[in-house]
């Protein structure tokens, strides 16, 4: 019997061995990828490529898909491949309006049209470890909002967006590179504000109504100095500088000089005083803020990739300082420092550790002022900055920037003459003129979803969010958060924080607020503005009251509090206040959290209640776990009305 076990056993280790062996003899090589799906968009003879983080999509009734097509009914094929650490079998569904078609290894698995609803499931397909190529077909509904959500499953977890990490497209794909050379020279252009000196763009790219610092009482917020070595050679002072140097030859020092005495006349509020901050409480306050995301902290070791702040001292006066940290928009609404809401105390703490390290100020310079206002009238100074002075500086009208001319002038590989000199490498040059001359047209078209994409990346967003302690994952929250809390939030109109435990703060961004959050709300494949929400079910509502509660219940109030009731059972910290999620939350979210937090978040010390879909408890609705998350969601989302748990009674 036991020779028979033998035998049996080296056979089958024979044929799995041949398997493997064969497996690897006939398996073609892996093609070189990289993160996001290929999204190809088409509008009649219009095409235009790009990448996609997830299969998401939302485009609102008569607006364009991409700011690169018109406007109109189109097609949106998403393809490249799904990776998977280990083989198993997976269905797939979507939530739509139009039809959609989902291919896996050139085989269809899902093909139906739907008007605002869910497909079937799929038929259960295999993936393989590894790459396995796919490609969803998405066509526009004729009327109404077009939108697809594509979702997936496994024995292992409920229907959920396709995983970010898990789409990968061909790296070596040149129309994803003609696609992002093309974006790359629309968002240069606008992030140098071509558009102020070449006119003729009229509305559309949100960036087109960014400003630049005012001059307005500038005198009063910059020591003059520091401004005439900035305007000499911007790029020196800071390497990603959007502002060009305008001044070139044996005169340049002394034109600055006479710009910067100009601009120093221009006097505003009184900035002067030395603040009387504490700099120990200043740099606590600087990590706490974690302004090493975006700075190199004084006297810290360099990164190219951060702000240096030794010029402060040489920029400001240390009353100048703390007026900008209290509102640094007050005078420049689209710089991308944001406003942390700092009160006076903090202000002057925070600027006390900035000067404390920083080098002397720069010596005293003269200028003609007169002449410097001259200057400022005629090189275009005013086309950017608000100011005192009517602009006498006329550039080519954009709708001439083609041709010959795309290789003059501040985008000739180098710039002479009188040609700005704008901190640029050839190839970002070169991607503008690519730009100019096949898709100016697309300066005339929004896209919220576009929007958000280039201003999280610009504003360093993931350089908190998932990187710190209670900072959630940036790629989450366009589908967790509804736009017009989102709105608020970023725009710093909240009055509490969500996560009250953690030190750091949400700062604000005013300018950018409702382009963010409709945008990150597109790029998940939901609406900008969400829908009228039906009124709460109160004999619903009142058995969410009684599972959050210690009696019978989930005893959620041992972590959360509930409006003015406290969390009873605190370890460490409170948890999030229930008053606060409905407003916040979007309700397939809420779902997906309450079945299974771990799938969203790994490290969140939030447990799983409805292991496997399955409630705990059986005394509410005959342990139905989406009826009892369900009730849970009509208790929160009476946000401050909520009625305390029980026990607080």
């Amino acid at each position: 019997m036991v020779k028979q076990r033998t035998k049996i056993l080296l056979s089958c280790l024979l044929v799995v061995g041949g398997m493997f062996s064969g497996s690897a003899q006939d398996a073609a090589p892996e093609p070189e990828t990289t993160q996001g799906i290929k999204l190809i968009l088409q509008v009649g003879g219009a095409r235009d490529v790009s990448v996609r983080p997830n299969v998401l999509l939302y485009v609102p009734a008569g607006e364009a898909p991409s700011p690169f097509v018109p406007q109109g009914g189109f097609t949106a094929v998403f393809e490249g491949f799904v990776s998977v650490d280990l083989r198993d079998r997976y269905t797939f569904r979507a939530e739509l309006n139009g039809s959609v078609k989902v291919e896996l290894e050139d085989k269809v698995i899902l093909e139906q049209v739907v008007e605002n609803g869910i497909t079937e499931e799929s038929r259960r397909a295999r993936l393989s470890k590894g790459l396995n190529p796919i490609r969803i077909t998405y066509t526009s509904p004729e009327k109404g909002d077009a939108y697809l959500r594509l979702q997936w499953s496994s024995p292992d977890f409920s229907y959920e967006p396709v995983g970010e990490g898990a789409l990968l497209h061909a790296k070596a794909d040149p129309e994803v590179s003609r696609g992002l050379t093309l974006r790359k020279g629309r968002q240069l252009f606008a992030e140098h504000r071509c558009f102020q000196c070449h006119v003729g763009t009229g509305e559309g790219m949100p960036e087109l109504a960014m400003d630049a610092p005012s001059f307005e009482g500038i005198g009063s917020r910059r020591n003059t100095a520091w401004m005439a070595r900035w305007i000499q050679s911007p790029d020196g002072a800071r390497s990603i500088a959007s502002m060009p140097a305008l001044l070139h030859g044996p005169q340049a020092g002394k034109d600055a000089a006479d710009i910067a005495a100009f601009l120093g006349t221009l006097s505003g509020e009184d900035s002067s005083g030395d603040g009387g901050g504490d700099a120990g409480k200043g740099k606590a306050l600087f990590t706490n803020l974690h302004c090493e995301a975006c700075h190199n902290p004084p006297g810290g070791k360099a990164d190219e990739a951060r702000l240096s702040l030794t010029h402060v001292k040489q920029k400001f006066s240390a009353g100048s300082l703390a007026t900008f940290l209290s509102k640094p928009e007050a005078h420049y609404a689209w710089i991308r420092m944001p406003n942390f809401g700092l009160k006076k105390q903090e202000v002057d703490n925070l600027a006390a550790y900035l000067l404390e390290n920083a080098p002397d100020s720069l010596p005293a310079i003269k200028g003609d002022a007169g002449r410097g206002r001259k200057l400022v009238a005629t090189l275009g100074c005013v086309s950017c900055h608000q100011g005192p002075v009517e602009n006498e500086f006329k550039g080519l009208p954009i709708a001439k920037l083609a041709g010959p001319a795309l290789e003059k002038g501040c985008l000739a590989d180098e710039p002479s003459g009188k040609a700005p000199r704008y901190s640029l490498e050839n190839e970002e040059r070169a991607a503008i003129r690519i730009f100019l001359a096949e898709a100016m047209d697309s300066l005339k078209r929004s896209s919220h979803a576009e929007f958000a994409a280039r201003q999280t990346e610009l504003l360093n967003c993931t350089k908190c969010h998932g990187q710190y302690d209670g900072f959630p994952v940036l790629g989450i929250l366009g589908g967790k958060l509804r736009p017009e809390w989102s709105e608020s939030f970023i725009a710093g109109h909240v009055d509490y924080k969500p996560r009250p435990w953690i030190a750091g703060r949400m700062p604000a961004f005013e300018s950018r607020a409702k382009g963010l959050a409709q945008g990150m709300a597109m790029l998940h494949g939901m609406p900008p503005v969400s829908a009228k929400r039906e009124s709460v079910e109160p004999d619903v509502a009142a058995i969410g009251r009684k599972m959050i509660g210690t009696d019978g219940g989930f005893s959620c109030i041992a972590c959360h509090p509930v409006g003015t009731f406290g969390a009873t059972q605190v370890f460490e910290s409170a948890g999030i206040n229930f008053a606060y999620s409905g407003e916040r939350l979007t309700k397939p979210f809420f779902d997906r959290w309450l079945l299974n937090p771990l799938r969203i978040d790994p490290q969140t010390k939030m447990p799983v209640y409805f292991p496997g879909g399955q409630s705990m408890l059986y005394d509410y609705y005959d342990g139905d776990a989406l009826k009892q998350i369900n009730a849970f969601w009509e208790y929160v989302r009476q946000g401050k009305d909520i009625p305390l748990p029980h026990e607080a009674q």
